[in-house]
């Protein structure tokens, strides 16, 4: 999950000109890693390399490069101290303020995310009803399509979208993407088979699989550096928002059975709403940028920035691109020496994120809930999406304060915690009578733990590691990974709640948490403070 908030600063993340004087600095001490050590708030700044010691600089510039994937030359304290400097430096550096606008694109974006969030969601609660309507509430195998059809679009949409991203523009993609949403909510609303509601959950599924990719692509690429981690978990939150929204959205569903409909009708207005605000939306000026349109890109910086910044982001811009003449990078360019390391990390995140169980957890906690003798089964799911939306909220300003790697580890270990209370909960006959009430307490602590790290820092980091030749492509590579993942945790956790039991499922979810934790601690890099041409030039030094 995807899923799924500030005072614009200064330093607006793409860089000036005095940053790059300063970067050109370090180069001259032989270092390849430009300028890694630099946070967002020097970009207004006039920095002297004689305020920073010498041997804290090459310390720093060395572990920009080699200290990304676990260098063999880390010692902690000497990283600390090289990072303390820096910051003792930028707390020195003059603020001022920028007159672009960025929330409300950013937030006609997330329409995006809620209705990935909400077409995830709606089916937890309609479930049953539409399985008596359509007439297979004893068919498990076909409501399993109904749920995963939704998936195996997702993994089409996802792996389309980088390419659509790349050749028509960001704002465009979200356009032509709000057709499949829009039919496909249309279909579902008013199927009178399940063919047809499959063929509507398929369309659905294609055009969030798309939005997945986009969504924290656009925000990342529109976004000051200072606040990029909270705007980027916005993503997040409004994914939850949308999950909340689809699981509210079915409480009436005691009382009318057909109302089932009317929850799938819903996500045709968000739909349109998307496609009519992308077309008063600013286009991306890094994709601007990478198509020569220069008139166009600073047109939306000065938007989204404001015209005092459009001499310095474009430097930045150009200072990023200089000395690479090369091409879009292809999908077999992701497999190279030169960035599968970058990009197995991406997929891999999201590996670890589906199968911790969050999105068994999202498609059958009300049959788990109602299983465990919970009354109002629906209610407690929910709560389980209310939990989803406060914790992505803290999340989001704990982001570019905490870092992504300490929150994904936190995140990581609060899930694998929660899920062996869950496992035990429905194991040990001492807990038998308070089963129900553990259930509950164990998937909440749960979801609070996955919002504030696994669910809104991999969308959020993937656009960041990722060099601007290969980032949509990567990105949509990552989702790809995140897609089949959950087509088959959604086609297949029934039956192994059924041939294993629910605890031993549970217990598999720990262990994978666990297995998440000692990767990330060894593997992932922290982005905090980094604007995306200063991590790029350090992950990519030969660009």
């Amino acid at each position: 999950m995807q899923a799924s908030t500030c005072v614009v600063k200064g330093g607006i993340g793409f860089g000036a000109q005095n940053r790059t004087k300063v970067l050109k600095g370090f180069g001259e001490f032989g270092k390849p890693s430009l300028g890694l050590g630099m946070t967002e708030r020097t970009a207004c700044s006039v920095l002297r390399l004689s305020s920073i010691p010498m041997k804290d600089t090459l310390t720093s510039a060395r572990l920009g490069v080699n200290g990304v994937f676990r260098s063999s030359v880390k010692p902690r304290s000497v990283k600390a101290q090289a990072s303390d400097d820096l910051e003792n430096v930028d707390s020195l550096v003059p603020q001022s303020k920028s007159s672009g606008t960025v929330l409300p694109y950013v937030g006609v974006a997330c329409l995006g995310a809620i209705l990935f969030g909400y077409h995830l969601g709606v089916v937890n609660g309609a479930l049953e009803y539409l399985s008596k309507d359509l007439g297979i509430s004893e068919n498990t195998v076909l409501q399993g399509w109904i749920v995963s059809t939704l998936l195996a679009g997702a993994t089409l949409g996802s792996f389309t979208g980088g390419a659509l991203a790349d050749k028509f523009g960001r704002t465009r993609t979200f356009q032509l993407d709000a057709i499949p949403l829009a039919i496909g909510a249309f279909l579902c609303a008013t199927s009178q088979s399940v063919q047809t509601m499959i063929i509507g959950r398929l369309l659905a599924g294609i055009g969030i699989g798309v939005t997945s990719a986009i969504v924290p692509l656009y925000i990342s690429e529109i976004s000051p550096t200072e606040i990029r981690g909270a705007l980027g978990s916005v993503n997040q939150l409004f994914i939850c928002i949308g999950i909340l929204a689809a699981l509210v959205a079915g409480l009436p569903l005691a009382g009318n059975p057909l109302w089932w409909r009317t929850m799938f009708g819903i996500a045709i207005v968000p739909s349109i709403l998307l496609a009519l605000g992308m077309a008063f939306s600013p286009e991306s000026p890094r994709w601007l940028f990478q198509q020569g349109k220069i008139p166009e890109a600073e047109k939306s910086i000065k938007t989204l920035f404001g015209k005092e910044r459009v001499a310095e982001v474009m430097q930045d811009l150009r200072a990023a691109g200089q000395g690479s003449v090369e091409p879009e990078a292809g999908w077999f360019d992701l497999f190279s020496s030169r960035y599968w390391k970058v990009v197995s990390v991406g997929a891999a995140l999201f590996l670890f994120q589906q199968l911790a169980g969050i999105n068994a957890v999202v498609y059958y906690s009300t049959s788990v809930f109602r299983s465990a003798g919970i009354a109002s089964d629906v209610a407690a799911s929910a709560l389980v999406g209310a939990a989803n939306v406060f914790g992505t909220a803290v999340a989001s300003s704990l982001m570019d304060r905490q870092g992504r790697k300490s929150l994904l580890i936190t995140s990581f270990s609060g899930m694998a915690t929660s899920m062996l209370l869950l496992s035990l909960s429905f194991t040990w006959k001492v807990l038998a009578p308070y089963s129900g009430i553990l259930a509950v307490l164990g998937t909440v602590l749960y979801v609070l733990s996955f919002s504030l790290g696994a669910g809104p820092v991999p969308a959020l980091l993937l656009p960041e590691i990722f060099a601007s030749r290969i980032r949509a492509k990567a990105v949509a590579l990552s989702l790809g990974m995140h897609w089949i993942s959950n087509f088959v945790i959604g086609l297949y956790f029934l039956s192994f709640v059924n041939k294993f039991g629910i605890s031993s499922v549970y217990l598999g979810f720990a262990t994978v948490c666990l297995l998440g934790v000692l990767y990330i601690a060894g593997n992932v890099v922290e982005t905090k403070g980094r604007s995306l041409e200063e991590i790029e030039r350090a992950l990519n030094p030969a660009i």
